[in-house]
């Protein structure tokens, strides 16, 4: 699991690169060649006031982003945050003024709209899963499920909506599942692999998944290992295995499978250190998020 803090300066630093490419790809696959509606229904001149409102309460994600896609399609546009990232908001609130260029506005409305839509959709349910789990010791992790293209941004969303982030990528935890062949060696071969990973790479952690309690207690006897991933397993069987661990504070364990808002608590109940959730990125519906346009006043 990566530091809540460290993730998001972390997260922070990689956004920047691979943000202006994903804006740059969205605004192609919009715009096309030109936003033909604009080019002849609205004069070349139209000065125009819009806001991007929210329209279901929620916790927002993705308002920088709007923003920098309005200033990428027309950079005299005047683009003013109003929310930050990862605030709660209620029906009606204004996240985002945008003025100037009506055909500039407009070019940029749908794509701005897909980021924040999608991204604070990723974040509004985070926050309810983190929500049903408060006053347990438990946390709330994100998965690798998520769009090809956002993982970054939507694993920010997961941060703005109170969650942690799991690994990023394949190369950041050594994740050893039952399709890993070094299992069919047995314990041993799984003791030699992870001294093997330490030699190394000794900054790499190392997690292995157990869907029996046998499993969890051969695992517990292991060195170097840091995390074992319960998989699908009843809340008994959860609650049994923390109960092996002792007065151990590692490895630490995480519980997967079968988790919804109906049973979070349940399982959170057991004394899991994490629950990961796939639902956060692969199944999130967006947020009801949407632009207007006000008035200019005439001087």
């Amino acid at each position: 699991m990566i530091d809540s803090a460290r993730a998001r300066r972390s997260i922070s630093f990689s956004l920047k690169d691979h943000t202006e490419t994903l804006i740059d790809l969205a605004l192609a696959e919009d715009l096309g060649d030109g936003d033909v509606t604009s080019q002849y229904f609205i004069p070349a001149d139209r000065r125009a006031r819009a806001f991007i409102t929210a329209r279901r309460e929620g916790v927002v994600s993705g308002i920088e982003l709007a923003a920098r896609v309005f200033e990428k399609v027309d950079p005299t546009l005047l683009v003013e945050i109003l929310i930050e990232d990862g605030s709660r908001v209620s029906e009606g609130a204004l996240l985002l003024r945008v003025e100037g260029s009506a055909r500039s506005i407009l070019g940029g409305e749908r794509t701005a709209l897909n980021f924040a839509q999608r991204l604070s959709g990723v974040a509004t349910l985070t926050a309810r899963y983190v929500d049903a789990i408060k006053g347990t010791g438990a946390r709330i992790l994100d998965t690798r499920k998520t769009t090809p293209g956002y993982r970054l941004h939507e694993k920010k969303a997961v941060v703005d909506g109170g969650g942690h982030n799991h690994r990023m990528n394949l190369h950041d935890r050594a994740m050893v599942k039952d399709n890993h062949l070094v299992t069919e060696g047995g314990v041993a071969a799984i003791q030699a692999a992870i001294q093997h990973l330490k030699n190394d790479k000794p900054g790499i952690e190392v997690e292995l998944e157990a869907d029996r309690l046998d499993q969890v207690r051969e695992f517990l006897a292991l060195d170097g290992v840091a995390h074992i991933l319960l998989d699908n397993m009843s809340i008994d069987d959860l609650r049994e295995a923390v109960s092996m661990r002792g007065e151990r504070t590692t490895p630490m364990f995480e519980a997967s499978g079968g988790v919804t808002l109906e049973t979070i608590r349940d399982i959170a109940a057991t004394g899991v250190d994490f629950i990961s959730v796939g639902a956060l990125t692969h199944s999130a519906p967006a947020l009801d998020i949407g632009l207007d346009f006000t008035p200019l006043e005439i001087s």
